[in-house]
């Protein structure tokens, strides 16, 4: 097949979707389709690759790239809505220029970028597989960026309706995204689950009866407000469970959050050293003793963590601070991989914490089960086998149809 993957994020981003979006890429190919992919400049976690005002192509590893021009811009509401917007605009201008593949893919962040993608769609009568990381309009009102009554919060519902009502396949990551759905009155058998893989594969075997002493915990990726970062960070410093339990807490990437978080330390083991290279971060990844997932849980769970596949990959017992009826809740409990806190109770974060360390044979034991269950469902080659399957049926379907 020929298959035009649309993703806001792409290589060489470090974080987030553009791994994920690599690892998809290169496993399709890899199964013998021609893949082509329509990203932004890149820009994510921080826009440290420059600026770009004219479209440009690259090859990545083998795949074709068609970069388009961002404005960017993530220190504000407003610019966050120019820098989207800019991206909707540059995908617009572009049609003209791309080729009518078999079947199309939107990555979703970007929210807006829905709505060229159906127009595309629509007017090449192209088949259209919309591949939901977020639920944004959801997250935002969550978040409080938006007021969920406002012009833009309406305007977002009616796209994603409309988005939802186009679309041959909407592929989620999450049993709550297909709940989430459902209620808003998508067909199920629209819906295909598929988690996202992990991007990383450990170098070495994981050892799961040596860790670096003091005890390292592990927390990486986005340090936005939806992963809650900043009150829990308070409550490890001030806790007197830990008071005398030598650990250290690594927090590696950046954020809108990032500050807040780092205000609220007091002492030396808590480290921020911001986004590491893949070096330093494979460095943390096999020094932890656990890897660490927050985020909190005020209305609709609308995304799930991709760190916690990394993590599990590397055979780390997962201390989750979350919705204790999420899915990353549920991951975690059906994996044995792990313990689930409350993240609306911040204090008991430190208290749990004290009480894993008490137990290496319990952390080691967590961490194998980790890794097995990473195995079984988190690998590069199945994702891909998993997608390829969803991609044709969809082509299938609309060729008879």
């Amino acid at each position: 097949m020929k298959i035009q993957l649309w993703s806001y994020n792409y290589d060489p981003e470090p974080t987030g979707i553009g791994p994920v979006s690599k690892v998809w890429a290169e496993g399709l190919r890899d199964r013998g389709h021609e893949v082509e992919v329509v990203a932004a400049h890149p820009h994510y976690p921080e826009p440290v690759w420059g600026s770009r005002w004219l479209p440009y192509r690259e090859t990545r590893n083998g795949i074709p790239v068609l970069r388009l021009p961002l404005w960017i811009g993530r220190e504000t509401a407003m610019e966050r809505y120019r820098q989207e917007l800019s991206f909707m605009a540059a995908q617009f201008a572009s049609l003209p220029a791309l080729a009518s593949p078999d079947v199309l893919v939107s990555a979703s962040p970007s929210f807006p970028a829905l709505f060229p993608a159906l127009v595309n769609a629509r007017v090449r009568r192209t088949p259209w597989v919309v591949w939901l990381h977020d639920i944004l309009p959801d997250g935002a009102a969550s978040s409080g960026l938006v007021d969920e009554g406002s012009a833009v919060i309406r305007s977002a519902r009616r796209l994603e309706q409309a988005a939802y009502r186009e679309a041959d396949r909407i592929v989620v990551l999450s049993s709550a995204f297909t709940r989430n759905l459902t209620e808003k009155g998508v067909p199920e058998e629209k819906i295909q689950l598929i988690y996202d893989p992990a991007t990383r594969v450990p170098r070495e075997e994981p050892s799961f009866d040596s860790h670096a002493e003091p005890p390292r915990l592990l927390s990486m990726g986005n340090i936005g407000y939806s992963q809650g970062l900043t009150p829990l960070v308070a409550a490890f410093e001030r806790s007197d469970a830990l008071a005398n339990t030598p650990v250290r807490f690594v927090i590696t990437g950046n954020g809108m959050a990032a500050e807040d978080t780092r205000a609220e330390i007091r002492s030396e083991r808590v480290e921020m050293p911001g986004v590491v290279d893949d070096a330093r971060l494979e460095h943390e990844l096999q020094s932890a003793t656990i890897a660490f997932v927050s985020q909190q849980h005020e209305g609709a769970e609308f995304n799930i963590p991709s760190k916690i596949m990394n993590f599990m990959a590397y055979g780390l017992p997962v201390l989750a601070a979350v919705n204790p009826g999420g899915e990353v809740a549920r991951i975690v409990e059906q994996a044995g991989a792990g313990w689930v806190l409350d993240s609306s109770d911040p204090d008991s974060f430190p208290r749990k914490l004290a009480e894993v360390l008490r137990s290496p044979e319990e952390i080691a034991s967590r961490g194998r089960a980790s890794y097995e269950y990473a195995q079984r469902n988190f690998t590069q080659a199945g994702f891909a086998e998993r997608f390829d399957e969803t991609l044709t049926e969809v082509v299938n379907h609309h060729r008879t149809a």
